[in-house]
């Protein structure tokens, strides 16, 4: 009968694409907008953010000097000042008000164009945009490929103990460090492969990126255990290659949880093997498994006899 393997492991609890909108120009093929500014907006201290749509004349009529911008949020409109130092490009600095955590707005451009001597005053305009103000944001992982087990930092702002780190979709053991701070384990997936990477929480899902998962192999000491309820005996792990910064965590999972009485493994930073102590509980057989590693898993039986 195939039982449910439980982890001897402790249990840790625990972006913003710049998509461009499509330009309207009512009307007017002389003149063409782009919105330049993300759907969503990282949470900053001040509350002030800045909105950027770049002009682009598409016909020799048009009147450089006349072309005048404005952003129009809510009933209010908000004349636009041009970029110091790129040619098109128009920006204004926003102050959102407190508690508010989206804005609705379009641009309109007042410009004139020329021909035959005659001046004629025109008007181009985008559709409504909506830019998010996100409190949580991911800047990068620590790194972007390790073994098994190994401990990866994630650095942003605005995490919180509920947040979950996903290989693929799937929830992996996370570590909350700080706000600005996540910590997980690399999971036991099939290496050689490239994950995609996301931090869940009830405020949503953010893309942090991809992690390889890097083969290695580690071999276990004895390659068996016999033990009488309540005997202890010592297992040493020993990995191929030093563990990392932060240790390098070794899941191991059994089919006979009332049978064997491990702590959680280990192996220290810059360390090659660790031995923890496993004792015998009720009679029983089964084995101890880690996954990831070698040929796939790495399989110690034990055996728990029932004593004299």
């Amino acid at each position: 009968m195939d039982l449910k393997r439980i982890s001897f492991a402790r249990q840790f609890l625990p972006g913003c694409g710049a998509a461009l909108a499509a330009a309207l120009l009512g009307g007017c093929a002389t003149i063409s907008l782009t919105n330049l500014t993300p759907s969503s907006l990282p949470e900053n201290p001040s509350g002030i953010y800045t909105f950027t749509l770049r002009v682009t004349p598409k016909s020799a009529t048009v009147v450089p000097d006349t072309i005048a911008p404005h952003i129009v949020v809510g009933a209010e409109s908000h004349d636009m000042q041009k970029s110091d130092s790129i040619p098109g490009i128009w920006e204004f600095d926003y102050k959102l008000a407190q508690g508010q955590d989206s804005i609705g707005y379009y641009y309109l451009v007042s410009y004139s164009t020329e021909g035959n001597g005659t001046l004629a005053s025109r008007q181009a305009y985008t559709g409504l945009s909506r830019a998010a103000i996100v409190s949580r944001y991911v800047v990068s992982l620590e790194v972007n490929r390790g073994p098994v087990g190994a401990r990866i930092g994630v650095l942003g702002r605005g995490f919180t103990p509920q947040d979950l780190v996903g290989f693929d979709g799937t929830a992996v053991r996370t570590v909350y460090e700080s706000p600005t701070s996540l910590g997980f384990f690399v999971p036991a997936l099939a290496p050689g492969r490239t994950y995609r990477v996301t931090i869940s929480s009830a405020a949503g899902n953010s893309d942090v990126g991809t992690f390889k998962i890097d083969s290695s192999g580690v071999t276990a000491e004895p390659a068996s255990l016999a033990l009488a309820p309540g005997q202890k005996q010592p297992l040493t792990f020993t990995i191929s290659n030093p563990a990392p910064a932060g240790g390098l965590l070794l899941d191991i999972t059994t089919d006979v949880p009332s049978s064997v009485i491990m702590p959680e493994v280990i192996v220290p930073e810059g360390q090659t093997s660790v031995t923890v102590t496993v004792e015998g509980g009720k009679p029983g057989s089964g084995s101890l498994f880690l996954k990831g590693y070698g040929g796939g898993e790495v399989t110690v039986p034990v055996t728990v006899g029932a004593g004299p």
